[in-house]
């Protein structure tokens, strides 16, 4: 699958106030705004034989970021599936209409989602990580 810009699937305003609405979205939708952090590191943590990181983009100067993925060796893992990691950029960066900045994302999921005002799994409809699991089973990773 090609890379789609995450904001493609911005969630509507019901989407944001309901978790049980924002879960019922396909799980392209789902992973790409909503829960894509929680993607990446079940991505990561699927493979812990690779080093993997995890990785987000913002604006250059401002704190908030508005994607994330796992990253591996020049690739991109996110709602849209493995693709090179300078196309997943520029079709954010095409699409928002503006230059990005990737960050290297360091802390563990807790600690980034109170950093960073996202979601733990535990504040989900339900727990997000099967779907995730589900989901990354769906597509080889580069090195298969």
């Amino acid at each position: 699958m090609a890379a789609t810009a995450a904001r493609a699937f911005r969630r509507t305003a019901i989407e944001r106030s309901d978790q049980r609405v924002a879960w019922d979205r396909t799980d392209q939708a789902f992973f790409a705004a909503g829960a894509c952090h929680v993607l990446a590191w079940v991505c990561r943590d699927s493979y812990p034989d690779r080093s993997i990181e995890i990785a987000a983009v913002r604006f250059p100067g401002q704190r908030q970021i508005f994607h994330t993925y796992a990253a591996w060796d020049g690739w991109a893992f996110d709602h849209s599936g493995w693709n090179p990691e300078p196309q997943l950029l520029t079709v954010n960066a095409d699409f928002e209409g503006h230059p990005l900045e990737r960050l290297k994302i360091t802390e563990g999921l807790a600690e980034f989602g109170q950093k960073h005002h996202h979601r733990t799994p535990n504040q989900y409809w339900h727990d997000p990580r099967p779907r995730a699991r589900d989901y990354i089973g769906r597509y080889s990773p580069p090195w298969a």
